[in-house]
């Protein structure tokens, strides 16, 4: 489950299930996979990168998963897994729970052992990978419902279902924009689903609420860099609160709000700057596009952070993509490649 296989396609192999295998330790985690059709072994995934969580769509034959303490050493991305079972059933075996789900949701975490099985035929599910530190909620109540069966077809699990479902479908042909934004939103709907069965968010510690209040905060300042008329005052009346209340939030973080939003906004025209697919367009067409309004302040505010022009980074960027990638680590911070909508084996492909 939540399995993103970053690799071409292959259509078909005699060993293509222990490659499967390799792959998925390789490239997602360290686990222990079995079957017992490994000689017409079907599995396809399709994947869309939301920015601060990641959204995926898993179709295979029956498999047995065992992800031990020293595959854990080995390698963890430090994900909870918030999985939709939307065909067949899976066993979920972690932290001393186990649950049988079908047509439901289960919560499963990377940094813990953990066993699954298909039961039956074929499973699919979707499932919306979320960075540990992103989640904002008491870390004792989550562990508390990994590997739980909740339902998807009443109150907050049937919105936040069918608004992955929709994702899955619709994400594709959204800008990368876009999608950032209907990441932030579907991180909240899987916080607010979350926390109806931990309880009452009200009685999570001051320190959780406002870790929670800051990340809310930083979604809202990613999708709005855009925006020229976005200052620290807009983000204060946005979050109901007052301008030395935000301050204070932000009081023992690396950067000031002004700060976080001119560097995010740097950031990201730096990476559009060495973006061959965007070549053609004018160097202030790209500052405008991340909120600035002048293109003299763009131009001092780029030489100060990246010690060049804009257009001097542009043109070491394009005739040297290697050096580009080297010399600015936010691009990949922000502009992870895309796995692409489909990733097949033996020719057969996930459904949405």
């Amino acid at each position: 489950m939540g399995l993103l296989v970053a690799s071409e396609a292959v259509r078909a192999r005699a060993d293509r299930f222990d490659w499967f295998c390799e792959t998925v330790s390789t490239d997602v985690m360290p686990v222990m996979l079995s079957t017992r059709h490994t000689a017409d072994f079907r599995a396809g995934i399709t994947d869309l990168d939301l920015g601060v969580v990641r959204l995926s769509a898993l179709a295979c034959s029956p498999v047995l998963s065992r992800r031990t303490l020293a595959h854990v050493r080995r390698g963890d991305p430090e994900h909870l897994q918030l999985a939709l079972v939307t065909q067949g059933a899976v066993r979920i075996s972690q932290r001393g729970n186990d649950s049988v789900v079908a047509g439901g949701l289960v919560l499963t975490d990377t940094s813990r052992p953990s066993e699954g099985a298909c039961i039956g035929g074929q499973v699919e599910s979707v499932v919306l990978q979320i960075p540990r530190t992103a989640l904002a909620l008491s870390s004792d109540r989550v562990d508390r419902l990994l590997a739980r069966g909740m339902a998807a077809d009443v109150g907050s699990g049937a919105v936040f279902a069918d608004f992955l479902k929709s994702l899955l479908t619709r994400g594709p042909r959204c800008r990368p924009e876009e999608l950032r934004g209907l990441g932030s939103v579907a991180l909240d709907l899987a916080i607010a689903f979350l926390a109806r069965h931990i309880g009452d968010p009200g009685e999570a510690p001051a320190e959780a609420r406002a870790q929670e209040t800051l990340q809310r905060i930083h979604r809202f300042i990613e999708n709005n860099l855009g925006d020229p008329g976005l200052t620290p005052q807009v983000v204060a009346d946005r979050h109901n609160m007052s301008l030395r209340r935000l301050y204070t939030l932000f009081g023992d973080q690396p950067l000031t709000i002004s700060a976080c939003i001119r560097q995010s906004r740097l950031e990201r025209a730096h990476a559009d700057l060495a973006c061959g697919e965007l070549s053609g367009q004018p160097v202030q067409v790209i500052a405008t596009r991340w909120g600035f309004s002048s293109a003299t302040a763009f131009s001092r505010a780029f030489r100060e952070a990246y010690g060049m022009t804009p257009t001097e980074h542009r043109s070491l960027s394009l005739s040297s993509p290697r050096h580009a990638e080297h010399r600015n680590p936010a691009r990949h911070a922000h502009h992870r490649a895309s796995l692409g909508p489909r990733f097949t084996v033996a020719g057969n492909t996930a459904s949405t």
